[in-house]
């Protein structure tokens, strides 16, 4: 049997990483819409459900970054915590899945 040869190894500098635009318009990614106070609230009586009871989504995550509206209410340091979020995936079955979440600013919240 002979011996095997070992691979070089890529470095770390020759991998690129793909861009945050990049990420942001990636076809998997779904638009995520902040709604106003007034929709929020209007979706939260339609839906008859209190906001906790509703999924969580993180301030930091990504796909929230789709939306103009986030990145400039970031810019601006304005608080997101508690606003809902819609977001629109197509379905198969339903021709458009819609969910709602909450953003909260951090783990545990």
């Amino acid at each position: 049997m002979s011996p095997t040869r070992a691979r070089p190894r890529k470095s770390a500098k020759s991998q690129k990483a793909p861009s945050r635009r990049e990420f942001q318009t990636h076809h998997l990614i779904p638009p995520h819409e902040l709604l106003t106070e007034e929709e929020g609230r209007t979706v939260l009586d339609e839906l008859a459900t209190p906001i906790e009871r509703l999924p969580k989504i993180l301030a930091t995550d990504p796909g929230l970054l789709t939306n103009p509206d986030v990145r400039a209410a970031k810019e601006a340091a304005e608080p997101l915590a508690g606003r809902l979020v819609r977001i629109r995936r197509p379905s198969p079955t339903a021709g458009e899945a819609v969910t709602y979440r909450v953003i909260i600013a951090n783990l545990g919240d």
